[in-house]
């Protein structure tokens, strides 16, 4: 018997099941061999604390302490690039998130490689940064371990409501506990279908990466990411060498995602037309799911219908910037706690939004 039964490894479950293993014992549940394998192990890994719809932003303001607690996060930086018919556009872009346009000579100081023929608009900020997601991840896990355990390769096939909680058949065994968290990630829904809960209507999107050498044998590791005007393409240092993305968002259904040759040169496509390195080789491609709410907010919290069913999921693309918060968010309000954030923030992630 266990407190919390934590269906999924991504950094949606390890965050939350660090928060609850301070009320409770934890057991995390994770069908791939090794926590972080799909969403979570595919993420761009920063923190703009400026990026997305306001709970989010709310979400992640409030995880920057325990970002930097963690030791996890590096400088990086972010720069806009819009071409010349995109400033009017950039300049709204880059108010919104709070960035400072810069002219073309100032930006090429920065990143040698942007076009002067084709790029129209650049603003750029140093308040951005890497996450170290493979630590962050570790650093959560740990906190389980010390109060609960962690169970790798193991399919969740049924799940049984009792009178005294759950009861869950999972890798041949069966795990029984007062709480169930779904934090599966694009198999959210299925996990609520299983446990005969209401699905949120939950939609996974594709977004694919490819990883090219550093554009003309710079070293690019002080660069900044860039990010095209529309989010219509973006690209980052990574290892020496430089990733970028058509940033696409292609509906999918739950799997273990993979690139779309043709979308990733559409994607590549849209970044050359910005710089003056053509791409000649790619190292390697691949593909996440990132899964969205039908409003766009992450949904965090006990269902209003089964309390004791506990949603943690729609992280969209801000998983690891919002980590801390949202695991503190979940843990308040199962442990009947007033949350930090404010009502209104708590209300826009409340799964009871969608009854």
């Amino acid at each position: 018997m266990t407190d919390f039964l934590i269906i999924g490894g991504g950094i949606a479950g390890v965050s939350a099941g660090s928060e609850l293993a301070k009320l409770g014992r934890v057991t995390l549940l994770e069908m791939e061999s090794a926590l972080g394998y799909h969403a979570s192990g595919r993420s761009a890994a920063l923190y703009e604390q400026r990026y997305g719809l306001p709970s989010t932003i709310s979400l992640s303001a409030a995880s920057a302490d325990a970002l930097w607690d963690r030791e996890v996060l590096q400088d990086r930086g972010l720069m806009l690039v819009g071409g010349l018919d995109q400033i009017s556009d950039g300049r709204r872009e880059a108010e919104q998130m709070e960035m400072l346009e810069i002219g073309l000579d100032a930006a090429q100081k920065i990143v040698p490689i942007l076009n002067p023929e084709t790029v129209g608009f650049v603003a750029h900020h140093r308040e951005t940064w890497d996450i170290d997601t493979d630590k962050l991840i570790q650093s959560f896990a740990r906190d389980i371990r010390q109060n609960g355990q962690i169970v790798t390769g193991v399919t969740v096939d049924s799940i049984e409501r009792t009178q005294n909680g759950w009861r869950v058949h999972a890798g041949g065994r069966e795990w029984t506990a007062d709480i169930v968290v779904n934090a599966a990630g694009p198999w959210a829904d299925h996990v609520a279908s299983l446990a005969r809960v209401s699905p949120i209507g939950l939609q996974p999107k594709r977004r694919s990466m490819a990883r090219i050498p550093a554009p003309g044998g710079f070293d690019v590791a002080q660069w900044p990411m860039m990010l095209g005007v529309g989010e219509s393409w973006y690209a980052k240092p990574d290892a020496g060498a430089f990733i970028v993305s058509p940033a696409e968002e292609h509906d999918s259904a739950p799997m273990d995602a993979w690139a779309d040759d043709m979308v990733i040169a559409e994607g590549l496509a849209r970044y050359e037309h910005h710089v003056t390195e053509p791409v000649t080789r790619l190292e390697t491609t691949w593909a996440g799911l990132r899964s969205f709410s039908p409003d766009r907010n992450l949904v965090l919290g006990p269902d209003p219908q089964v309390p004791s069913f506990v949603w943690v999921a729609g992280q969209g693309g801000y998983g690891f910037q919002s980590a801390p918060a949202a695991g503190r968010l979940v843990a308040d309000l199962v442990g009947g706690r007033s949350p930090e954030l404010a009502s209104d923030i708590v209300m826009k992630l409340s799964p009871g939004r969608f009854q």
